[in-house]
């Protein structure tokens, strides 16, 4: 009987303690890697979108309403990279804490360098152009360490009784960030000043951290499909620039860019865009990791094709 008592408390505790946690939803998974790493055994995380997912299209489902409805903070990456479904998502989780302007809710781009802003007036004849600036800038590692640092706050404020811990997280998430920041630089050192075709608009933030020339988009506008005039155009200026990579991420369809990189001698890097995007990339760290190494080894390729 005793023994039984026992069990049965044990297990109260232990549910007392998960319902404690502070129960966050972002809408990536880098997101949810990072606020993991910050949070650490105070915080519950789940993502909407995958990391194999176009962030910009996710369809809703049910399953996040109820995330949703049980969150107490929500983090988006903004600049309306989410605009097609994060807004109705929370508008109809019932769930006024979460809505913007209201403590649950946070968008981590503050603080962080956004590139592309429109200096003039935007509409649809240019593509999905984001009026607000390229919302792909978590690719660059040192954004990565500001949303950490934004995170940590928020949660601060959240739930101050921890905030201790989520402190020392954030120390350590630094400490680990420089030891990596070296790794980069010098897996990053032959891609520096390289010529290279993106698939999307979307590599800018990675192309400046580490040294690399977005040239041109195998898209003629973000969102735009390419057309045989655009393709021979961008073959002809590969070929006369001696552009060594392609780059697209993994949920892009690589036919076209698979032509045109047998046609210019370049080679073709699918790269994850976010944590998440191959199964073995679980942190943040990992994405550099996995992405740097993988251009090196495409730029090898490129080298024994004459490229």
């Amino acid at each position: 009987m005793i023994r039984i008592f026992v069990v049965v408390f044990l297990s109260f505790l232990s549910v007392s303690s998960a319902a404690a946690k502070l129960a966050v939803v972002t809408t990536t998974e880098d997101l949810a890697a990072l606020a993991s790493a910050i949070g650490g055994d105070a915080v519950s995380v789940q993502s909407i979108a995958r990391g194999y997912q176009d962030p910009h299209f996710v369809e809703a489902k049910p399953s996040h309403l109820l995330k949703l409805k049980r969150a107490g903070l929500f983090i988006q990456v903004g600049l309306e990279l989410e605009a097609a479904w994060a807004p109705a998502l929370l508008q109809n989780a019932r769930n006024p804490v979460l809505l913007p302007g209201n403590p649950g809710f946070l968008e981590v781009s503050q603080g962080c360098e956004i590139l592309d802003r429109p200096t003039g007036s935007v509409d649809r004849t240019q593509g999905d152009v984001h009026p607000l600036g390229n919302p792909h800038y978590w690719t660059d590692p040192e954004n990565g360490r500001m949303i950490a640092r934004t995170i940590a706050r928020k949660l601060s404020e959240l739930a101050p009784e921890d905030a201790g811990l989520f402190e020392k997280n954030l120390r350590g998430f630094e400490a680990e960030f420089e030891r990596k920041r070296k790794e980069w630089e010098e897996l990053a050192a032959p891609l520096r000043g390289l010529p290279v075709v993106t698939y999307h608009n979307s590599w800018v933030n990675f192309a400046r951290r580490f040294g690399l020339e977005v040239i041109d988009f195998v898209e003629p506008r973000p969102g735009v499909p390419p057309s045989p005039a655009h393709i021979r155009a961008l073959i002809e200026k590969m070929r006369s620039r001696k552009v060594p990579l392609i780059l697209i991420e993994t949920y892009w369809d690589v036919k076209v860019p698979m032509r045109i990189a047998e046609e210019t001698g370049a080679a073709l890097a699918v790269l994850p865009a976010s944590v998440g995007g191959r199964p073995h990339i679980h942190s943040y760290f990992d994405l550099f990791d996995h992405n740097l190494r993988e251009l090196r080894r495409a730029l090898e390729i490129a080298a024994k094709s004459g490229r």
